[in-house]
């Protein structure tokens, strides 16, 4: 992803990035209120990771390189087909988000300052717990077979 170069740009991304944080949120509340769902705790992470992975591409600290898989993790929350599609399956779909966010923040976390996923991270809860929580889900969720799978198109 490319640097912010102006006011506006910045501002823009800040209420697309707002927009969907909300829509995300209220989408998870709905159905949780509805549907009662194993893992319905770490849906309600969903706008928080996806917070972490624009404000982290944001961060001018941040090297070029690690924004560059921080920027996957953000299109993979935006693109409308991916292994599990929110359009088809509802808020569901918002695990394998969270699983391929995780995952890239995990490397991140291992790679980088801590410090500044502190300093972005909104949630409630411990940051790291979260991560290490939804990495362990993914394992279970998924089955090895496709998470292994999963992580290494990441890789690639």
């Amino acid at each position: 992803m490319g640097e912010v170069h102006n006011v506006n740009e910045l501002e823009d991304m800040n209420k697309k990035q707002s927009d969907f944080y909300i829509k995300i949120r209220k989408q998870i509340t709905e159905f949780l209120e509805k549907q009662h769902f194993e893992y319905g705790h770490l849906l309600l992470m969903a706008p928080d990771i996806f917070h972490l992975l624009v404000k982290l591409t944001l961060d001018k600290r941040v090297p070029k390189n690690k924004k560059i898989k921080l920027g996957i993790g953000i299109a993979y929350f935006l693109m409308p087909i991916d292994i599990l599609p929110e359009a088809f399956i509802g808020p569901l779909g918002y695990m394998d988000d969270l699983a391929v966010a995780a995952y890239i923040l995990n490397d991140f976390i291992n790679q980088e300052n801590m410090d500044l996923v502190y300093d972005h991270w909104a949630g409630d809860s411990d940051v790291l717990a979260t991560i290490q929580n939804i990495l362990t889900v993914a394992d279970k969720y998924f089955g090895q077979g496709l998470w292994d799978r999963i992580k290494r198109k990441i890789n690639s």
